[in-house]
């Protein structure tokens, strides 16, 4: 007996969230044979959509189960459907200086200053460290970047996996910028070793298809990825921050130390973050150790 299709029903009121947006990256990721949603009916007007349920298991509820041959299997199936979203060639906007600031002035707008209530950070080093991203970010290739590709937004599907949601707010951007969501997701770790496996096979891969110059050192390629995550990962204690002091969502914050971890691991690589990473040392990291940022 054939299985009864589920589809879900959207309701975004055209004020708050721009439907006709994700219809059309939806048809665009959709036209390179990747799993997005399919659109089957919509009204702009009123921001109703009816799409394709991809089921209800993200790639975190696999790796919880530490099957490790399996996220082998899941990482690998990523990363061939990231390499072929960055071959798309379309007109999104690009992700430019002013948004790359704009992100990571939400970890003192957000996190500093309203979580922490720390308004004295001139000396922290944090002009340098943004000055060394957009440096960072300009060096590399521009390309498709999904801006959200990371564990609970790539879902398990027995056929064509993953399949690929909450790409709305799609760009063109760094090359490595999708590859550091993933391999350095706040909601789950990887040793370095396995990290930078898949990070040097990646940049085989794009050499091997034309989307990165032969010259590109595995060195380089390597810190562009690794500068890319600490630009991310200021970002995203930021919206951590936002979203228990705006959305009452404190849940949020226990993913904090790891994503401030991933920050600090890099001064040891990387002598330009020393002087901020050292603020960090001293200023932020004993207030981790408050009971709302600790995993139960």
């Amino acid at each position: 007996m054939e299985s009864i299709p589920s589809y879900i029903f959207v309701d975004a009121p055209p004020y708050k969230e721009d439907c006709k947006k994700f219809v059309d990256i939806a048809t665009l990721i959709a036209s390179t044979g990747l799993n997005a949603p399919k659109i089957f009916a919509s009204d702009f007007k009123l921001g109703f959509l009816m799409i394709s349920d991809l089921g209800d298991t993200v790639y975190l509820d696999r790796i919880n189960l530490g099957d490790n041959e399996e996220i082998d299997k899941l990482y690998g199936d990523a990363l061939t459907a990231l390499l072929r979203l960055q071959q798309i060639k379309c007109d999104l906007p690009h992700f430019g200086q002013n948004k790359l600031l704009e992100e990571m002035h939400l970890f003192v707008d957000w996190f500093l200053e309203q979580e922490l209530q720390i308004s004295n950070y001139e000396e922290s080093g944090f002009e340098e460290v943004l000055e060394l991203m957009l440096v960072n970010a300009a060096e590399q290739p521009q390309s498709f970047v999904h801006r959200d590709f990371h564990c609970r937004n790539l879902m398990v599907a027995t056929e064509n996996n993953p399949g690929i949601i909450d790409f709305q707010d799609a760009v063109i951007g760094p090359v490595t910028y999708d590859l550091v969501s993933l391999l350095k997701d706040c909601y789950h770790s990887f040793t370095f070793d396995q990290v930078a496996g898949w990070v040097e096979m990646y940049r085989e891969r794009l050499i091997s298809i034309g989307c990165l110059d032969k010259n590109v050192s595995r060195e380089k390629f390597l810190r562009w990825f690794e500068l890319m995550g600490f630009q991310r990962h200021l970002k995203c204690v930021g919206i951590f921050s936002r979203l228990h002091l705006r959305d009452s969502k404190a849940q949020y914050l226990k993913d904090i130390p790891l994503v401030i971890g991933y920050m600090m691991e890099l001064q040891e690589r990387y002598h330009e973050l020393r002087k901020f990473c050292g603020w960090i040392e001293q200023k932020i990291i004993p207030e981790l150790n408050s009971h709302r940022f600790v995993r139960p």
